[in-house]
């Protein structure tokens, strides 16, 4: 049996921009959150791309399962009055 040698998976979130959201850039191997942050920014703003970065451990994120779709977002979708279908965006608004 081989021993698993690899660090840590660590999901990196980068922001473009101030006020701009995160978007998932990819993951990297670390020991700690310090080392996450320095490989991710290593790895992923080589061309000075970002302003900030998130790091969150993979072991920490919990997803619903795609398979039960149907039951999981069922009791959303009679209130339609929670999304933002019925707004007009202002001209000119950024980031919102």
């Amino acid at each position: 049996m081989t021993q698993d040698t690899q660090l840590n998976t660590w999901e990196v979130f980068m922001q473009a921009r101030s006020g701009a959201n995160y978007i998932h850039a990819g993951s990297v191997h670390a020991a700690d959150g310090e080392m996450a942050l320095q490989n991710a920014r290593d790895t992923y703003t080589r061309r000075g791309e970002g302003t900030s970065i998130w790091v969150v451990p993979t072991s920490a994120i919990v997803a619903s399962n795609p398979d039960e779709q149907d039951m999981f977002f069922d009791p959303a979708n009679d209130k339609i009055y929670r999304m933002p279908t019925f707004y007009t965006m202002p001209e000119g608004a950024k980031a919102i």
